[in-house]
């Protein structure tokens, strides 16, 4: 059994990268292309910006998201990717979830938003990826392997 669990530790890196990169593609993909019922890159620069945050900032979120996620998906600059998810996370945090305190908003009560578990949670998984790299299967590229010392 022992020797079972341990042939299985290579693979914690890699469901970590791949779980939170589908997470992100996939709420990029709402905030890039409007696609899983999102808005689209117009509606969310409005939305953020309603929010007080300026365009390019929106941008920025919305690239990493996307191409954060795609990264991680494909094990490409993997580090990378869980560091800016990292900041773009803590960027959610200050803006928008802390206001809302520790729990997710699990009953929907109206006029309260979630807090900042979920947030902590994908920090996590991010600063996970961003300590061990990408794991088994991942297509990442000579510049940053080369780099991860």
């Amino acid at each position: 059994m022992k020797e079972w669990l341990r042939s299985l530790s290579p693979w914690g890196p890699f469901v970590a990268r791949v779980v939170l990169g589908v997470i992100f593609l996939a709420h990029g993909s709402q905030k890039l292309f409007g696609w899983f019922g999102g808005g689209g890159w117009s509606a969310t620069i409005e939305g953020f910006r309603s929010m007080g945050l300026p365009m390019p900032v929106t941008a920025m979120v919305i690239l990493i998201e996307f191409f954060g996620g795609l990264a991680l998906v494909l094990g490409v600059c993997s580090r990378l990717a869980g560091l800016a998810i990292t900041a773009v996370m803590l960027g959610a945090i200050v803006t928008v979830h802390a206001q809302n305190g520790f729990f997710m908003n699990w009953f929907m009560e109206p006029d309260k938003g979630h807090g900042i578990e979920m947030n902590l949670a994908l920090i996590g998984l991010a600063l996970s990826v961003a300590c061990t790299g990408p794991g088994r299967l991942a297509l990442e590229c000579t510049w940053c392997r080369d780099s991860q010392g």
